[in-house]
């Protein structure tokens, strides 16, 4: 696809939308000028590819499709239908998967999805099958009962927030916390490490139907070969949350051990993040949870988004080339070279180092807060997210530390250099900020107070980088 193709279709499609609404053609044109002059190192997101971008912006967005393929509740989706098989193969194919289900809406959708799935398996089904009923429209008031008082009680071990793990891993205030008898694994107090030890004893202890690996914010790799035999040994169903570090999956940078999929019953993702595409989830599996995966409209989702799903296939066609693969490692390359420049700058970072996209940074040693570092970062155009610690003193909303990420800079093209510069400009800016007060004069966890000239100094250096590997070269909005 040439420039000026890609260039005529975008300043088409907006002239289109400024006709009806010009404040968010508007929006639109400022959203891809931000991104273009800031320095994205929030971990969680990445630059789609033009091909992906437009493949949303279709007539699949009209279409209702509620169901499965070749089953569907509404006519007329036999395209549809086609779309989301190709999207399904491949993503059976890039990840080497038995089942891939490309209908969750988002990342939080496909982990509901998935719990509600494996309870269908491990719990719904057994208890209807020794009650000598095939759905549960046949059983009685009182054995529904019976069987929603079971269905809500199962126990869910996952990695606590603090260690790295996700709000869906059974936080409290999320439904995750809510649906489940849950409990929480974290990491060894000394080196932020996991513990394989620690988490098979207190698995052994806590007995969960379910085992969640996988993680938002911990810059290490997992074992999952030693997560699976955890699982056996205490019969549970061992479930990955991948989101974040798919990519590194897709890209055969996570290898043997290191790659979920051949371990785990179930794993869930992002299509986004380190994969490179639309916003979405999707659910892989093996051929023993399929049916149950399957079943995930109506039992919670509701019609899928066909336009994202042909996006998503879109997005695992880029995935599966060799040049994926070199993004991939590339990814992970960038992220010790950014370890390596804030340690070498006598900054603190969670377990050491990454080996991962992820690089956290405890900011304590600067003297502030996660919200005050990430508020003066973003002044000088740095953008992140605060995030928490392990045994974070300041909670979930403050927090200790700023999270880092790899995958949007490498999709630009910045390399061992860049980010050696990007450490510079990130600890240059919280070394010049300090903690602020409220306006009784008390200290306050918020508002700091960054030093005069800073933030100019900084976005001056990082345009200069950011000039040399622009985002969408050759796209020019007439």
């Amino acid at each position: 696809m040439t420039d000026s193709l890609i260039s005529s279709a975008y300043s088409q499609a907006l002239e289109v939308i400024a006709s009806v609404e010009p404040r968010i053609a508007d929006a639109t044109r400022k959203e891809l000028a931000d991104q273009r002059a800031s320095l994205k190192l929030i971990a969680s997101e990445n630059y789609a590819s033009p091909a992906v971008l437009m493949t949303m912006g279709t007539w699949f967005s009209d279409k209702y499709a509620e169901g499965t393929i070749g089953h569907r509740f509404y006519a007329g989706c036999q395209n549809v239908d086609t779309v989301e098989s190709i999207a399904a193969e491949h993503a059976r194919e890039l990840f080497g998967a038995e089942y891939a289900y490309v209908q969750p809406h988002s990342g939080i959708d496909a982990n509901l999805t998935a719990y509600w799935s494996i309870l269908a398996h491990r719990v719904e089904g057994p208890w209807l099958s020794d009650a000598g009923v095939k759905n549960m429209n046949d059983l009685s008031e009182a054995d529904w009962e019976k069987l929603r008082a079971s269905l809500g009680n199962q126990r869910l071990l996952g990695m606590s927030l603090d260690a790295g793990g996700h709000l869906t891993h059974g936080f409290r205030p999320n439904i995750s916390g809510k649906m489940f008898h849950q409990n929480q694994y974290g990491t060894d107090p000394e080196t932020g490490l996991l513990d394989y030890d620690a988490l098979r004893a207190k698995a052994k202890e806590f007995k969960p139907l379910i085992l969640v690996a996988g993680y938002s914010a911990y810059p290490r790799r997992i074992n999952f070969a030693t997560m699976r035999e955890i699982a056996d040994e205490v019969g549970a169903t061992l479930m990955v949350d991948m989101a974040h570090f798919a990519g590194l999956v897709a890209g055969k940078v996570f290898t043997g051990e290191e790659n979920p999929v051949p371990y785990a019953h179930v794993v869930t993702s992002t299509s986004h993040k380190s994969l490179r595409g639309p916003r979405g989830g999707f659910i892989l599996a093996t051929e023993e949870y399929a049916p149950s995966v399957d079943r995930g409209c109506p039992m919670v989702l509701g019609g899928p988004l066909s336009h994202v799903m042909a996006a998503k296939a879109v997005a695992f066609a880029e995935a599966r080339t060799p040049e994926f693969q070199g993004y991939a490692q590339q990814v992970a390359d960038n992220a010790k070279s950014l370890a390596e420049g804030f340690l070498t700058r006598g900054a603190k970072l969670v377990t050491g180092g990454t080996d991962n996209h992820i690089v956290l940074l405890d900011v304590s040693s600067f003297g502030l807060t996660g919200r005050q570092a990430e508020s003066a970062l973003l002044d000088a155009g740095v953008v992140t997210n605060r995030n928490s610690v392990p045994s974070d003193p300041n909670g979930a909303w403050y927090t200790s530390g700023i999270r880092f990420g790899t995958p949007a800079l490498t999709s630009r093209g910045f390399g061992h250099d860049e980010f050696d510069t990007v450490a510079d400009l990130v600890v240059d800016v919280l070394s010049n900020t300090e903690a602020g007060t409220n306006k009784a004069g008390a200290p306050s966890k918020a508002t700091y107070v960054l030093g005069d000239g800073v933030a100019d100094r900084v976005t001056k250096q990082s345009a200069e980088m950011l000039d040399k590997h622009p985002l969408y070269p050759g796209l020019v909005l007439s």
